[in-house]
Formats: C-alpha cells, sequence, structure tokens
C-alpha cells in the first residue's frame, strides 16, 4: 500500500481486511503471504566467478599482449626450441595478466558485500497479534496485515502505518535513512503533504529504524523489497560503479597504442617482403615465419607490460599515505579520482558537523533591580566529553558556574529530569550516548557547570579517569536527590517532571518545550542573588524576545527548565500538580559544527572545488548551520543556493541546470534524491565526490565517482564507498583531494617515462629491421628490459614530493589527456633518441669496436647472404652475443638517465636535484645491480643471451646514453618560456589519446 501515510488508520485496516483487536487469522496470513511475498531482500543474483575472470582480459593491450604470448608459444614449438628459454616470454606475459586479474576480480568482489551487509538492518523478531492473541515470531514471517507492538529499543520488522499510541508519544531514531541529527515524533495523523518525502511520513514506521522513546501499535504495510530498505536495494543495483577518469584516459590510450602497435608491426612485415626468399631463412615460409616474429618481438616491445603493475603499486603508495591522514582507501582507482574531483557534496550531521547535540546558549533572569536583566552565557564544548567551559556574555570564562543560583539549578534539573546515559568507550577513545541526543546535551551541560562547595572543583574533576568523570557530577545530584515519582513527556503537554526528594524536602523538576514550560511558570528565579520573583507580562514578553532570536535567528533547539518546592511526603505526580512552577532558564543547543571545517572548506574553494551540502534536516536549520562554518560568508544570502529536494524537482529542466552550477546547499532530501543529484552533475561532465554515513547513502555513494563513508557510519555505507574516513572529518577530504593530485602528478611521470622508454624500444626493432642489419634484441632481452629495468624506476617516481601549491591549482579536466600532443612529441624525440642510441651501440660494435670484427657496414646490412657467398670473416660473428648485450645495456643506461629526467614534467635537473627522490637513486642503483647480476653471472647471462662487457664497451655506453638528459633539459626549456608556450599550441591539436566521450551515458 503504497499512500498508507495519507489514509486514515481505519482505511488502512479495511484495506487489508484486519481487525486492530485481533490481528490476521492463519488462513489471512497464508494469503497474504503468497500475496506479497516474504519479509526478507532477496539474493542478488552474483555475477558468476568465471564472468568475473573473463572481464578482467576485456581489453584490446591484454588481448595483443595475449596473442603475443601464444604466437611465441606457437613459433618456438615450430622451430623445435626446447628449454626454459624457449617459454620464458610467454610464460612471463601470462602471469603479469593472471595477477592483474585476480586484482579486478577481488576488487569486484568487495563491491558485492554492500548489498549483503543490508541485511544487518532487518530485525529479527517482532511482537504480533495474530487470532486475537501476541506472540513473538520471526520477522521474515510477517505479512502485510500484520499488527505488530513496538516499544523502546526495538528495531522496526518492516515499514508499518501508526494506528495505537500505548504512551504519551513515540520517538524514533531513523537517522539511517534520513540522515536526520535528531530522532523523530511520530503520529497518527494522516499526511497531506503534495510529493511526501520519508520525513514528512510522520505517521510511518520505516523498516531498519530504530524506537527511542514510547510505545504503539501499527499495522505492516510493506514488507521485503516493498519497504523503505528494498528500495535502497534495488536503487543500489540500478547503480553501476563509475569508471574512473585515470581509467578512461589509460583505456583511450590503450586503444591507441594498440592501433599504434598494429600498424607498425605489418608495416615492419610488409618493409621486409623481400628478404623472405634469402637464403640465411631457408626458404619463403621461413622467412616470413622469420619476420613475423620481429613483428611480435616489435608488439612486446611497445607493450608497456609493467604499466598496470606499476600504476598499481603507485596508487597502494599513496593509499599508505592517505591512512596516515585518516582515510581509508577501499579502491585502488579512486586515489588518483579524487586528485580531480570538482564537486563534494557533503553530507552534513556528522561531517560538517560532531553529530552530538551540545548546550552552546544558556539565558537566565539576573536581577529586577532595574528592570528585567537577563543574562546570556555561552557553552563552549562541542562533543559529548564532560570538557567546556562557560562563558558570560562578554566572552569571559567562569571559574565557578555553580556558584551562580539559576546555573547551578540548571545543573540540577538537567542531571534528575532525564533518562540517558552518557559512558567512556575505552575501546574507541571517545564518549557515547544511550538515549536522547538532546537529554545527553543536558547531561554534559551538568557536568562542565560542576559542583558548588569548594574552589578546587574544576581542578579535582581534571583529575579522574575518563570514565569516572563522563557523569560524576551527575551522580552527585542523583546521589544528593532521591528519584520518587515520573511524569513521562506526553504530545499534549510537551514535557516531563521528574520528584525528587532532597533532606526532608521535595523538589519537582521539570523541562520541555519552552512555551509549555513559560506558561505554566509563575515565578522566576534571579541568577543575581537567589531570589524569586513574581512572573508577570514584561517578562514573558522578554522570554518571548530571547527564545525567538535562540529558536529563529540561531536555529538552536530550545528548552526550559523549572523547578517547584511540593508538600512534605509527597509521593506521587499528576498533571495537575505542574503548575504554579519557577522558571530557572532557558536552554539552546545544537548538532555544533565542526572547528576545523571552516578553513577546510576555503581550502576547496581556493582548489576550485565546489561544495555542496546535502541533509534530510530542514532549510532553516540547516542555512543556520552553514552560515555558523563560515565558508559560506561569500553568499549574500542562500537564494538561488538553498533548495529543498521538492523545490529542486519542481523546476523546469534549463532552471535546474542553473540551479546546479549556483547550489550550496540541498535539504530535505531522501536516498533517491542524492542519487538524482549525483547523476545531475554527472551529467554536466563534473567529477563529483559524495560523502555519507547512513543506510540512505550508500545508493549515491555507490554511484557518485568517489564515494566516501564516515568511520562511524553503518557498514552498507562503508561498503559501498571507495574511501573511508576513520575520523569523520571533512577536513581529511580536503588533505585526501591534496594527496590525490599528488599521485596523479607522479603517475603522469611514470606513464610518461614508460611511455619514452617503449618508444625507445620500437624505434629500435623497427630502424634495425628497415636498414636490415640483425636483430638488435632477443625478445627475453626486451622482456627483461620492460619488466625489471622500466619497472623499479617508474615505481620509484611514485615517490616524487608533492607540490606546494598543489592545492592552489584548478580541478584538471576529466578529458584532459595523460599525454597531451606536446609531451607526446617530447617523449617521441626522447624515445627516438633512446632507439637510435641501442642501434647505434650495436653498430659500433661490429664497424668500431676494438673487441668487435670491424666490418664495413654494408657487411652488416647484407649478413643474411653471408652463407652463400665467400667473406674474410666467419659467419658465426652475427650470433656473437657482444652487440645485443652493448645494445641492451645501452637501452638500461639510457632509460636510467631518462628516469631522472621524469623528477619533474618541465623543471630543470638544477632545480630538482637527483637526490629530491633518495628512492629514486636507490632504484637505478639496484636496476644497475640486477643489470650486471645477469651480465657477469654465468647462468643468467646464458639465459638472456648477454656476455660480459669490458670497460671501453662501457665508455662507449655512457658517451651514447648521457645525451638523453641533455635533449630532454632543452625541451623542458621550451616548455618553461614563451616559445615553448606557442609551440604548444601548435601541438595541441594533436592528442595522443583520442578524443572520446567523456563518461559513458
Amino acid at each position: 500500500m503504497e499512500d498508507a501515510y495519507a489514509r486514515s488508520v481505519s482505511e488502512v485496516l479495511d484495506f487489508f481486511g484486519v481487525d486492530s483487536t485481533k490481528g490476521l487469522t492463519d488462513f489471512q496470513v497464508s494469503q497474504h503471504a503468497r500475496l506479497y511475498g516474504k519479509n526478507v531482500l532477496p539474493e542478488e543474483e552474483r555475477t558468476p566467478f568465471w564472468k568475473l575472470v573473463f572481464k578482467q582480459f576485456d581489453d584490446l593491450l591484454v588481448k595483443i599482449l595475449i596473442a603475443a604470448a601464444l604466437v611465441s608459444f606457437v613459433l618456438a614449438l615450430i622451430n623445435g626450441e626446447t628449454g626454459l628459454t624457449a617459454f620464458l616470454e610467454p610464460s612471463v606475459i601470462l602471469l603479469i595478466l593472471a595477477a592483474n586479474a585476480a586484482v579486478g576480480v577481488i576488487t569486484e568482489t568487495n563491491a558485492e558485500k554492500a548489498l549483503e551487509e543490508l541485511r544487518a538492518y532487518q530485525a529479527d523478531i517482532a511482537t504480533v497479534l495474530r487470532n486475537g492473541c501476541f506472540s513473538i515470531h520471526p520477522a521474515t514471517e510477517l505479512v502485510p496485515g500484520d499488527i505488530v507492538e513496538v516499544s523502546v529499543g526495538n528495531k522496526i520488522p518492516a515499514d508499518m502505518r501508526m494506528i495505537e499510541m500505548l504512551t504519551g508519544q513515540l520517538r524514533v531514531d531513523q537517522a539511517i535513512l534520513t540522515g536526520e541529527s535528531s530522532s523523530v515524533e511520530k503520529d497518527l495523523e494522516s499526511t497531506i503533504a503534495t510529493n511526501a518525502v520519508y520525513q514528512d511520513k510522520t505517521n510511518i514506521l520505516f523498516s531498519g529504524t530504530v524506537v527511542v522513546a514510547g510505545r504503539a501499535r501499527a499495522v505492516v504495510i510493506g514488507v521485503g523489497e516493498n519497504t523503505a530498505m528494498g528500495s535502497i536495494r534495488d536503487s543500489m543495483l540500478r547503480t553501476d560503479d563509475e569508471v574512473t577518469p585515470l581509467k578512461k584516459k589509460l583505456d583511450e590510450f590503450g586503444t591507441f597504442l594498440a592501433k599504434v602497435i598494429a600498424g607498425i608491426c605489418v608495416l615492419v612485415w610488409i618493409v621486409n617482403i623481400g628478404h623472405f626468399r634469402d637464403p640465411a631463412h631457408g626458404g619463403f615460409l621461413r622467412g616470413a615465419i622469420h619476420y613475423f616474429k620481429i613483428a611480435v618481438a616489435l608488439a612486446v616491445a611497445a607493450i608497456p607490460e609493467g604499466l598496470p603493475a606499476v600504476v598499481t603499486t603507485c596508487l597502494a603508495l599513496g593509499t599508505k599515505r592517505m591512512a596516515r591522514l585518516n582515510a581509508i582507501v577501499r579502491s585502488l582507482p579512486s586515489v588518483e579520482t579524487l586528485g580531480c574531483t570538482t564537486v563534494i557534496c557533503s553530507d552534513k550531521t556528522g561531517t560538517l558537523t560532531t553529530n552530538m547535540m551540545s548546550v552552546s546558549k544558556i539565558c537566565v533572569f539576573h536581577s529586577m533591580q532595574n528592570g528585567p536583566e537577563v543574562a546570556e552565557f555561552g557553552v563552549s564544548g562541542t562533543t559529548y566529553a564532560p570538557e567546556g567551559f562557560i562563558f558570560d556574555s562578554t566572552g569571559v570564562q567562569l571559574e565557578f558556574p555553580a556558584q551562580l543560583p539559576c546555573l547551578l539549578h540548571i545543573a540540577m534539573c538537567s542531571a534528575l529530569c532525564n533518562e540517558s546515559l552518557l559512558q567512556y568507550n575505552p575501546d574507541k577513545g571517545n564518549y557515547e550516548k544511550i538515549g536522547e541526543s538532546t537529554e545527553v546535551a543536558l547531561r554534559v551541560l551538568a557536568e562542565k557547570v560542576g559542583l558548588p562547595g569548594f574552589d578546587s572543583m574544576p581542578s579535582a574533576l581534571y583529575m579522574l579517569s575518563k570514565h569516572e568523570r563522563a557523569s560524576y557530577c551527575n551522580h552527585y545530584w542523583e546521589n544528593q536527590f532521591k528519584k520518587v515519582s515520573v511524569l513521562e513527556f506526553s504530545r499534549d503537554r510537551k514535557m516531563m517532571s521528574v520528584l525528587c526528594n532532597h533532606k526532608q524536602m521535595e523538589i519537582m523538576f521539570c523541562k520541555g518545550a519552552p512555551e509549555s514550560i513559560i506558561s505554566r511558570c509563575t515565578n522566576i528565579l534571579c541568577n543575581g542573588d537567589g531570589s524569586t520573583i513574581p512572573m508577570n507580562a514584561t517578562l514573558r514578553a522578554e522570554l518571548d524576545s530571547r527564545l525567538n532570536s535562540f529558536a529563529g535567528k540561531e536555529t538552536l533547539r530550545c528548552l526550559a527548565l523549572a523547578l517547584k518546592i511540593m508538600p512534605m511526603g509527597q509521593q506521587t505526580l499528576s498533571i495537575d500538580d505542574e503548575k504554579d512552577l519557577t522558571f530557572i532558564g532557558l536552554v539552546g543547543m545544537l548538532d555544533p559544527p565542526r572547528e576545523e571545517v571552516r578553513n577546510a572548506m576555503i581550502s576547496c574553494m581556493t582548489a576550485g572545488i565546489r561544495v555542496i551540502v546535502v541533509t534530510g534536516d530542514n532549510k532553516s536549520t540547516a542555512e543556520s548551520v552553514c552560515r555558523k562554518i563560515g565558508a559560506f560568508d561569500h553568499l549574500v544570502d542562500f537564494i538561488g543556493h538553498s533548495y529543498t529536494a521538492a523545490e529542486f524537482e519542481e523546476l523546469p529542466g534549463m532552471q535546474q541546470t542553473v540551479a546546479l552550477q549556483r547550489m550550496a546547499l540541498l535539504t530535505r532530501v531522501e536516498p533517491s534524491h542524492k542519487r538524482m543529484l549525483v547523476e545531475a552533475l554527472q551529467n554536466q561532465n563534473e567529477v563529483v565526490a559524495m560523502t555519507g554515513d547512513g543506510v540512505n547513502d550508500a545508493p549515491a555513494l555507490k554511484k557518485a565517482d568517489i564515494g566516501i563513508a564516515m568511520g562511524s557510519g553503518t557498514a552498507v555505507a562503508k561498503s559501498a564507498s571507495d574511501m573511508v574516513l576513520a575520523d569523520d572529518n571533512f577536513a581529511t577530504i580536503v588533505a585526501a583531494v591534496a594527496e590525490g593530485r599528488a599521485i596523479y602528478n607522479n603517475t603522469k611521470q611514470f606513464i610518461r617515462y614508460m611511455i619514452s622508454s617503449n618508444i625507445g624500444e620500437v624505434v629500435c626493432i623497427f630502424v634495425a629491421a628497415v636498414l636490415g642489419i640483425p636483430d638488435t634484441l632477443a625478445p627475453v632481452q626486451l622482456l627483461w628490459v620492460n619488466l625489471v629495468t622500466d619497472g623499479l624506476p617508474a615505481t620509484a617516481i611514485g615517490f616524487n614530493k608533492q607540490d606546494s601549491d598543489v592545492m592552489k591549482a584548478k580541478p584538471r579536466k576529466v578529458s584532459e589527456a595523460v599525454v597531451t600532443g606536446w609531451l607526446f612529441f617530447r617523449y617521441l624525440v626522447i624515445g627516438a633518441y633512446v632507439g637510435l642510441a641501442t642501434v647505434a651501440g650495436f653498430i659500433w660494435w661490429f664497424v668500431y669496436s676494438e673487441t668487435g670484427p670491424k666490418l664495413p657496414y654494408s657487411e652488416l646490412m647484407n649478413f643474411d647472404t653471408c652463407p652463400t657467398r665467400e667473406t674474410a670473416y666467419p659467419c658465426s660473428i652475427f650470433e656473437d652475443r657482444h652487440p645485443s648485450t652493448v645494445s641492451m645495456t645501452v637501452l638500461v643506461v639510457v632509460e636510467m638517465f631518462n628516469a631522472l629526467n621524469n623528477l619533474s614534467e618541465n623543471q630543470s635537473l638544477l632545480v630538482i636535484p637527483p637526490w629530491s627522490n633518495l628512492w629514486l637513486v636507490a632504484s637505478i642503483i639496484i636496476t644497475m645491480l640486477l643489470h650486471m647480476l645477469i651480465l657477469y653471472i654465468p647462468p643468467l647471462s646464458t639465459l638472456f643471451s648477454v656476455t660480459p662487457l669490458s670497460w671501453n664497451e662501457w665508455t662507449v655506453i655512457l658517451y651514447l646514453s648521457f645525451p638523453v638528459i641533455i635533449i630532454d633539459e632543452v625541451l623542458k626549456f621550451f616548455s618553461r618560456n614563451s616559445h615553448g608556450i606557442r609551440f604548444n599550441f601548435r601541438f595541441r591539436r594533436f592528442e595522443a589519446l583520442p578524443k572520446k566521450e567523456l563518461r559513458d551515458k
């Protein structure tokens, strides 16, 4: 029944054919079970494991690598090769791909846990009226039409319509569903609101929420999928995980690179068609296979096999740094996504605020000597910790607040007219509440006021353990005053009273809504001398004025406190006793903003990141909190910047687009609105970070580019998120964004390093094929360079230090290529030099080396005809391992110098020296030691087809390698000056990564 909130109790009962005094019969239960289904959230269809595995290989670069590995394996079999060398290359490639696939499968499996966590919020049992009798049944057996009784502490087992109130009031904590900071009072009246959201449905009890006060009966109107919790589940199922900006760019780069590789491989094969019949190959077919092998080697050289591993490693390093900032990353790619975030949709309660109600203002009458003189006090402290001070209206701290009569009696009333508990949790290291937030706030106030009677009170309290300190003053008053009778809070009275006995004297303390308490007061307690004066119209007007200021302008939640001396020996209380009260004071409380949020939000604005506050609270309360934060001071008012969800939905399409660009606050939201907001912003090409802590936030957290859950939030929210804030602090998000930007900058640097290195390998093989000289590098040597000598320095580049102005730049555009036209040209130049230097080292050994054969260059070009003609040298010289060793070593050393180029994109090595990143220096040393090992240890040198080199050969290698630094310094110089900017403009239209839709619709 979808509109039960708008129907009367009798209409709802008639709809289900149930008698509220007897409940359903067994026949009706079975009939309704068949009609409406079970009260369980059905298990979603899991993606088969084999599909998850195959999905990881659905990438063009990966497919090319697999093809290259299979071709290498087949060619090795055709040529009759055996042993480790024959199958090393395909085996290593497949092992890398398997490792990457494993990481992908684990990540996707974790994503499904959020749906499983939802079931934790379903109640286990329910007290049900059936066949005229109440009995306890499993919550899963509930059907629409069942009459259920709920009381304090009960978890609501299904969506239910209230039908009978058994106590004065019923209050429910539905923060996990709506994000409201305080509990909600429920009633029996039907709702007439149009487009009613959860907050408007005050006669509905939602599944998964908890009763915090009162007792009532309700009729089940929705079970399983047809509940508020079920709609959240459906929303999560409809939400596809967003691909991160870096993943998109890497995919585009992979597609582009794959096309280039395919083109070059085909070109190399075609260029050498004339050599297929060379006698050295033993026939046309064998010649074709030989050059096909070269084309495969070229593919292996062009594809950066280590790129996925290095990206993963760099992101993992970022997660460690973020963990130290209290940001726990659950999804590695989200580390980078933070860097390009343009909008943060922040939950108000618990993120911008502490989610702990706290008394911030006290109003009492000081005296009546010169007319009504009102005194206001401020209270510091924003959490449940009993730490804070009382200040007078001039801001001066009161040393002994309990010496003032009104403050003393406010502390007594706060401690005694209270049914909550405050305790210290040593495991979490914080103070926790049990009961209503407003009542706990009063307990904390009693602790801050302290006790009267001795001057050492403040310092004595600080000497207590945290467990003792939690309620020391409250316990003192409870020991001094024995509770005799309690008159519970009711909706019609809107107040609570407690009768206490103290030294043969009976006193009644009252607290409640200011209008209810003040109307019953005939006297006022003065704070100046403790005297009591009669209440009159002037004093009432002054109190109304202060109340309007507290509740209106400052949007504080106000309570009035009062007392009354009762007749000696009275043991019970009645409603008739709640008159002729003495007014003590007025307290105003709020869910206070976190102190560090203001600076964090200013940092966001400096960094070009817009913050939209999203909350289930009402508009005026949320606007007041935003003003207190101080980060919206740049707005003259909230007109055009603040909307309720209903107001926003009613706007025409064009006005919604404009509103989205100006919006700073969205209130009265429910789960579907949060998801709608994320989608609308994403359609405007914004990169959206969404924070949340409740079950209601899960769909939006999953839909956002990066979902950020609170550490104190629900398990559902955490499982649906990419990142968890251990300290629930908005400021932590800003620190994480800075880290994300730094990680992206480093990621760009090592991607460019690997691109230029791989371009060098492609140029090396292509030039050798075009010149017609022997293969400069064996496939296994290329693989070693790609995996080991490229991988270590690339990973170390991830340790480059964060720029000091990283949060002063605007967010990068999602469409920004990882490698733009000018940068691609730069690294094409570097790559070309790397390849030419490698070929040069190969030719040098044959033509100029003292230990080489000193062949004429023409002989080297005609090496393949050596067996068919007479030569002054043996043909076996072309099988010597020295030339390929020199080439491989030149390639390794030149790439080590190139790694130093990548300490910064545009800054010279004279400005940012190598020792600014000692990890990079260490990786270069380790890489060179590993290279020495394969050169000088016989088993390894045989495996990689290399041989030891002489000092003369090492000297030539250094001469050939070092110029790469000079070339890049010149290119960096052009990038830094005005000519470089113009040059960059000329190349801007040529993107290394082809343009593509910004977002998959």
